[in-house]
């Protein structure tokens, strides 16, 4: 209708809804392309103030959430844990006895 989107009307008078469904991501909100983005720019190794310029947030906080995102330390902590339990359990199995703890002593 030539007016600016607002969350209120684009879901509805758009063809958003239709869209989403032609590409079997019913329950796909525009607002996640936002978030992909930001995640992806995050990803790119872009600087703080780029990333806030980009996001056109004054606050470094939300950046600072994407770049945390982007840089998977949980997911290679969480890992690292499970090889480390993983190297018990086998090493029990090896052994055929429970280890006595899973911390070197």
């Amino acid at each position: 209708m030539g007016g600016p989107l607002r969350r209120g009307n684009f879901n509805k008078m758009s063809g958003w809804p239709h869209a989403a469904r032609a590409i079997s991501m019913e329950g796909l909100h525009f607002h996640d392309l936002r978030r992909a983005g930001n995640y992806f720019a995050a990803a790119s190794g872009a600087g703080l103030k780029d990333l806030m310029a980009r996001m056109g947030h004054d606050s470094e906080r939300a950046a600072l959430i994407y770049q945390h995102e982007a840089r998977g330390a949980d997911k290679r902590i969480t890992d690292a844990i499970d090889y480390h339990v993983q190297a018990e359990r086998d090493q029990d199995d090896n052994d055929g006895g429970a280890a006595a703890a899973l911390m070197p002593g």
